[in-house]
């Protein structure tokens, strides 16, 4: 057996292999083992001899045949659902795919709705979570990068309660990617709370917790702990490490934060090679290790500066500096704790929260809207509108209707008739509060979306953001057109530009130049200044090249008017053309001529029936 093969795919029958290989063809690493020969097959003599032999060596196993036959030959070697692989059975004709073993964890209910989308069959799966569309408790540490302290027993408990909807109380303390989708797919008996003291426990059979933080609660409590947590690390030249590790945990149980929740240790490059970091690293299971260069941690202010630190390393403290510096600058929840276990071996630590995870921290949110169809913006982007405290929108460029997703009550501004102060201001104000500001943009934001001045704004003022990226009107118009911008072996390249009006264009960039190339050219916020533009195309490209001037694509008002680059102002001016209208420019327009590689001979096989 070789040892890449992560899936084993069982054939009880070599009437079923058509059904086998498609299977290990979509499922990568995977062989198919039969009893008989076949080509493309491995030949094993029994079943349950192969499986006693080789069922801890898959991470995934799929029978083809009868379920008594894949019972009886796993039963032997069933440990326990943290040990035991994935086990699913597909009947012969791949009409059913059942869910055996390992559902959660394994993965194997996964993996049941994946092969029956291949087969074309029904997924069968049993368990009670999934069937109700409840939460996998059990999953939780996979799934999100957490790390639980639940003993199985007290994992099964709270399963058990949950699935039998007993009432719930779910404890968010930080954000992230899991917690998002938590609040998203919250189930009517359980409550989300992200303060302790704002539960009331007495109503509760069952309490759920997402944080760093260790709680005593009176109710049963599975809790589950992020990495989070950064600690910076101080120390005395060639300080020992022994029993630091455990007395930094035993600090940090004091402080009711969870070891568990420790993502990275950190200091400054003159204590890299200390035997103490080396032994932090190893002893915090899966941290990051980051070293940090002086000039990296002297401007960083610390609540507990140090003369004697600063004349011998160059900056105000290195636990505290090293910890903000590897939180991305969030907040201290330990400020720098001096140790000393035996002579001469002093030490200092602090622990930081990570800045991105902190609910205390506001948070804006750049979106792509689309081209104009609230249908058109991507799932993150709706998820994004759907949180938002505030939503600032770019007035008459992006339909109202994609402010619809906001939930009740939330603000909603056109930023329209606001100066830039103004919509700066705006923000900053909710954001300060510690709330969710969306900034809506047209089309891809990153795309004559204005937006570096306000990335200089939130850098100025220390304020976090991300970008959630959007379709591009040139996509929407590709669509509309229903053209392949690029032709095999003739148009390969696309070039997004404008017309040169109130905003002077790099000389390099001139249309006139650009055009050279015979590219597909996609024209933004030219419509004004189509006599120019086509004035400039017309130095390159042949009169009759194809052109379309798309008006508000994907929008209820859509106009597209085909023609050629000769008429292209014309067209504009007759139909009174203004804003939010895209030029095209290329003889990829309604090109259906010439096949690309994939069609051409060699290939024609692969299409015969």
């Amino acid at each position: 057996m070789e040892k890449s093969v992560q899936t084993a795919i069982i054939l009880i029958s070599e009437s079923s292999l058509p059904i086998a290989r498609n299977i290990s063809r979509e499922l990568a690493e995977s062989a198919i083992y039969l009893k008989g020969e076949a080509e493309g097959c491995e030949t094993i003599t029994s079943y349950s001899g192969f499986m006693k032999e080789h069922f801890s060596d898959f991470k995934a196993i799929v029978f083809i045949g009868a379920l008594g036959i894949c019972v009886r030959s796993i039963a032997s070697c069933i440990r326990n659902k943290y040990a035991d692989p994935a086990v699913i059975n597909v009947d012969s004709t791949g009409r059913f795919v059942i869910s055996v073993l390992s559902g959660h964890i394994g993965g194997g209910n996964e993996l049941t709705r994946i092969v029956a989308g291949i087969t074309g069959g029904e997924a069968i799966v049993t368990t009670q979570s999934d069937n109700q569309q409840l939460w996998a408790l059990d999953t939780f540490t996979s799934r999100y990068g957490w790390k639980t302290s639940a003993t199985p027993a007290s994992m099964n408990q709270a399963i058990f309660q949950f699935v039998n909807k007993h009432k719930t109380a779910l404890l968010l303390s930080v954000k992230d990617k899991g917690t998002d989708e938590l609040e998203q797919s919250c189930p009517e008996h359980t409550d989300i709370y992200y303060r302790l003291e704002e539960i009331p426990l007495a109503e509760y059979q069952l309490l759920i917790t997402v944080g760093p933080w260790e709680y005593d609660a009176p109710i049963p409590t599975l809790q589950f702990y992020p990495p989070v947590l950064h600690i910076g690390v101080g120390c005395k030249k060639e300080c020992s490490p022994q029993g630091v590790c455990i007395y930094m945990k035993d600090e940090l149980l004091r402080h009711h934060l969870s070891p568990l929740a420790v993502k990275s240790i950190s200091t400054i490059e003159l204590k890299k090679d200390e035997p103490l970091i080396a032994e932090l690293h190893t002893q915090f299971s899966n941290s990051e290790l980051h070293i940090y260069k002086a000039e990296e941690l002297a401007d960083i202010s610390v609540p507990n500066p140090s003369e004697k630190v600063k004349e011998v390393t160059g900056v105000d403290g290195v636990a505290e500096s090293s910890a903000i510096r590897a939180s991305d600058y969030g907040r201290l929840l330990m400020e720098k704790q001096k140790g000393i276990l035996s002579e001469g071996n002093n030490f200092t630590f602090a622990v930081a929260l990570s800045a991105d995870s902190d609910r205390n921290n506001g948070h804006i949110e750049i979106v792509g809207a689309g081209p104009g169809d609230p249908e058109l913006i991507s799932v993150r982007g709706k998820r994004m509108l759907e949180k938002a405290d505030l939503i600032l929108y770019a007035g008459s460029l992006v339909p109202r209707e994609l402010t619809y997703y906001a939930k009740p009550g939330a603000t909603v501004r056109s930023s329209a008739d606001m100066t830039l102060e103004e919509q700066f201001t705006l923000m900053k104000s909710f954001y300060d509060k510690g709330l969710f500001v969306v900034r809506l943009h047209t089309g891809d934001p990153c795309i004559y979306g204005a937006i570096a001045e306000q990335m200089a704004f939130f850098d100025q003022y220390g304020m976090r953001y991300h970008i959630t990226p959007g379709i591009s009107s040139f996509q929407a118009a590709a669509a509309a057109l229903k053209s392949q911008f690029t032709i095999p072996e003739e148009v390969q390249s696309i070039i997004l530009t404008r017309g040169e009006g109130r905003t002077p264009m790099p000389e390099k960039e001139k249309l006139h130049l650009l055009a050279r190339s015979q590219s597909t050219m996609c024209i933004y916020l030219s419509a004004a200044i189509v006599e120019q533009v086509q004035e400039e195309l017309l130095q390159a490209y042949s009169p009759e090249t194809p052109v379309a001037a798309c008006y508000k694509l994907t929008w209820k008002e859509e106009k597209i008017y085909r023609g050629k680059l000769k008429d292209l102002a014309q067209i504009v001016r007759d139909n009174h053309l203004t804003l939010t209208t895209l030029l095209v420019v290329g003889n990829a327009i309604d090109h259906r001529e010439g096949l690309s590689r994939l069609y051409a001979d060699e290939f024609k096989h692969l299409f015969r029936p």
